[in-house]
């Protein structure tokens, strides 16, 4: 976990020209799809107990002009403007609506985009501008979206949101990493477990997800990030991910598979006293499952209903109390 750069690093991806760019974009977009996906998943699942929640219509939005080939982009995509469909959340309100990747958003509660929000200098502020236009209307209550498919056909549809634990997600060019803010995941293009089983892949966004729904930035920042307290915080990152698999209908197990398998290669990087060694993170991952999987038992729980709230043993709490001599 550590602080993301400034939104405008995320949102303006300079791309190579043409037919590279073109390539780029299409992988570039099948990342996001990815994250939003698991994220999405992961993040309407575990609302009943999460204290920041947001609506949702399960879409994200793009702008090819904050591309370095805005043409290419559009051409490749079968845009008929700049402001896009980047990925849908399988099942969610807007899959059900049919609004689908790669179509063209021509209005936003009858407010013509292009003309609404022109083109911004530095580009990503037209992006942030109608994702924050976007989350207020769905906090309302509703929102009428208008699109052009990519064969020219129109659609338009009125989405509600519905509850998720607040966090959005993205995908960074250039980079292996992964990061949380408190408000956003965001993962490097090459990441490594975007080659992992989907499960496993879940378990690394559920990770630092769980940053986020904890509020881990905001809350270490008043004891100046102390090492030994930043490690806690991965700990209950770690533990708190079989949890929010489980209820997101993912097998909890896939947290073990993602560490096992990126731990041996890449957990030597986090080895600054702000992270326990690789096997050590895994043996907490399998006793927090055993837990769980005890109450679920117990309980009779099924996807949705574990309740993490009521029943994780938060770490960073006893330290952070006991820091501020409590």
């Amino acid at each position: 976990m550590k602080k993301l750069a400034p939104a405008f690093l995320l949102l303006s991806i300079a791309l190579p020209e043409a037919a590279a760019a073109q390539d780029a974009a299409h992988e570039f977009q099948a990342l996001e799809q990815t994250l939003f996906t698991a994220g999405t998943r992961l993040a309407t699942a575990n609302a009943p107990f999460c204290d920041d929640v947001q609506q949702t219509a399960g879409f994200m939005l793009h702008d090819a002009a904050a591309y370095g080939e805005p043409a290419a982009i559009r051409a490749s995509l079968g845009l008929t403007g700049d402001i896009a469909i980047q990925a849908v959340a399988p099942g969610s309100l807007a899959d059900a609506a049919g609004i689908a990747q790669n179509d063209t958003v021509v209005t936003l509660d009858g407010r013509k985009v292009a003309e609404t929000w022109p083109a911004t200098d530095p580009g990503w502020q037209r992006a942030e501008a109608l994702r924050s236009y976007v989350a207020a209307a769905l906090a309302a209550g509703s929102l009428a979206v208008e699109v052009t498919k990519p064969d020219g056909t129109p659609l338009e549809t009125m989405l509600e949101g519905m509850p998720a634990c607040a966090s959005r997600y993205e995908v960074l060019d250039g980079s292996d990493d992964a990061w949380a803010d408190g408000e956003r995941v965001a993962f490097g293009r090459k990441w490594a477990a975007f080659g992992y089983d989907e499960h496993a892949f879940a378990a690394s966004v559920a990770h630092e997800l769980a940053h986020n729904i904890l509020s881990h930035v905001p809350r270490l920042e008043t004891v100046d990030r102390k090492r030994k307290l930043v490690r806690i915080s991965e700990r209950d990152a770690d533990r708190m991910m079989p949890w929010l698999l489980w209820n997101a209908g993912y097998d909890p197990a896939g947290a073990v598979r993602w560490m096992s398998q990126w731990g041996p290669r890449f957990g030597f990087l986090t080895r600054k006293r702000t992270h326990d060694a690789w096997d050590e993170r895994v043996a907490a991952i399998e006793a927090e499952i055993a837990t769980m999987n005890a109450l679920i038992a117990q309980e009779g729980w099924q996807p949705g209903e574990a309740d993490w709230k009521s029943n994780f043993a938060f770490e960073l709490d006893a330290a952070l109390e006991a820091e501020h001599g409590g």
